[in-house]
């Protein structure tokens, strides 16, 4: 791990009294702890250092996303060791600049994507041209291959950043291992319904917990406004897709953990982001967002699923939705049982799997949800036509998540206007995934993904090693 070695705990694990259990991560892991192991988590669980002689262990829950590294306030590379990239298509100048300002790096390489009118070259920055548009990913492409430094960093023309934001994110790289790292994404304060609800609910915010990026976790990606890089990492992969018009950030990602590198979410940096101003450019933005799925099905299979759950809670939640809810809860019951013989050393494990099994077919059901109205609300309202029963479920999947995200902001926006743009958010997101699907005869973005309960993986590491050092 380098200099770092102090850690935190994530905010799912559930830890037994002595510390002989640790449960937690993204997927939800089980870890049995040698003494050694015990005195190890006391120490992340205070912040303390960790000494040498846990490399093994510490890999693992890092690499499980159970704990996540607390930099050092000094001692990461410095902003002069990096290249920042701009790419840029009818861009302010001023902001690039202000952009240029508040990063320090060493050096500062715009890439005019085929502007209609050409980025000035006369601002003290480098400027790239290319001929045709090519958008952000063959203009990060073109911008990465006249990088020089061990780092780069690539920030958007339409984000606001505070002086000083890239020293937090370099600590990061005192990992060897850490190949990207990525700051929270926020709304910028402006006026308007749409800059409303985006500062409460902006696709790009991924919240205030660190993460360990990896697809089908908690964090699964991190959007390319902002995102500082390890060179070496990036020519490791070949870098971006300069073919891929969206999603190249959410597919560069996924090519980074695969390759061995770890992707890191830091939610202390935090960016402004601009929102889109007239309805109809933010619409689009959100087909546009659906639209990238079925190419990163393709490229990535099993990532991009509109809901995965255990086929135990899709079942549970299909028998409670077709009218049979007591079937459903007796369902979900047996395969908690079920969860609680697989543990047979965890201490309290009856309540360790009634906790978990019932979060987890409650989760599911939220995703069930969410999927039903974000991209399969075609086959939903269809059925709506036809069935009472379908349109209670319906109303149900609609009402119920959009209730649950606006109670806590309700003094920030009222319920109507939070409730029609949110229909219009998941409603667009879902045209993009059904249109570019039909487009590449592939329905892999519209498939759930369907697991055992409990992940056969969980079980099969407890027989293969019981007890980490």
């Amino acid at each position: 791990m380098g200099p770092l070695n102090r850690f935190e705990p994530d905010d799912s694990c559930r830890v037994a009294a002595d510390a002989s259990v640790v449960i937690g991560g993204s997927p939800l892991r089980l870890f049995r702890l040698s003494d050694g192991g015990r005195e190890l988590w006391r120490r992340v669980a205070n912040g303390d250092p960790l000494p040498d002689g846990h490399q093994g262990l510490t890999e693992r829950l890092l690499d499980a996303g159970v704990i996540h590294p607390l930099p050092p306030a000094h001692g990461g590379p410095s902003p002069a060791e990096v290249t920042l990239v701009v790419p840029a298509y009818r861009a302010d100048p001023d902001r690039v600049l202000a952009l240029a300002r508040a990063t320090a790096a060493a050096r500062t390489v715009v890439v005019d994507d085929a502007s209609p009118t050409e980025f000035p070259g006369d601002r003290g920055l480098d400027v790239v041209r290319l001929a045709r548009n090519g958008g952000p990913g063959a203009a990060r492409q073109a911008g990465l291959d006249q990088v020089l430094t061990p780092f780069v960093a690539f920030v958007d023309t339409d984000v606001t950043l505070e002086s000083g934001w890239l020293d937090p994110l370099l600590v990061h790289f005192t990992d060897p291992r850490c190949g990207l790292v990525a700051p929270r994404i926020c709304a910028r304060d402006a006026p308007g319904p749409l800059a409303r609800f985006e500062a409460v609910r902006n696709p790009l915010d991924l919240g205030p917990q660190r993460a360990r990026v990896r697809a089908g976790s908690r964090v699964s990606y991190v959007p390319g406004a902002v995102l500082v890089c390890r060179t070496e990492a990036l020519r490791d992969i070949a870098g971006f897709d300069p073919g891929l018009r969206l999603g190249e950030d959410v597919d560069l990602v996924w090519r980074l953990d695969a390759a061995g590198w770890r992707c890191r979410y830091e939610p202390g940096v935090v960016a402004r982001h601009d929102t889109r101003s007239a309805l109809g450019a933010w619409i689009r933005q959100r087909v546009g967002y659906g639209s990238s799925a079925p190419t990163l099905a393709i490229r990535h299979p099993g990532t991009t699923a509109p809901a995965r759950v255990s086929v135990w809670s899709a079942a549970s939640w299909m028998l409670a939705a077709g009218g049979a809810p007591a079937a459903g809860v007796a369902l979900a019951a047996g395969s908690t049982a079920v969860l609680a013989a697989r543990f047979p050393d965890v201490p309290k494990r009856w309540r360790e799997a009634t906790r978990l099994g019932g979060l987890g077919h409650l989760h599911a059901g939220e995703l069930l949800a969410q999927a039903t109205t974000r991209v399969w609300w075609p086959i939903g309202l269809a059925a709506a036509v036809t069935s009472r029963r379908a349109r209670r479920v319906l109303l149900a999947a609609v009402a119920i998540p959009t209730l649950r995200e606006w109670w806590p902001n309700r003094r920030r926006i009222g319920p109507l206007l939070f409730a029609a743009l949110r229909l219009l958010d998941v409603g667009a997101y879902g045209a993009g995934v059904w249109l570019a699907s039909v487009q590449a005869r592939d329905v892999r973005a519209l498939r759930p993904e369907l697991t055992g309960w409990p992940r056969p993986r969980l079980a099969r590491y407890d027989r293969r090693q019981s007890r980490l050092r």
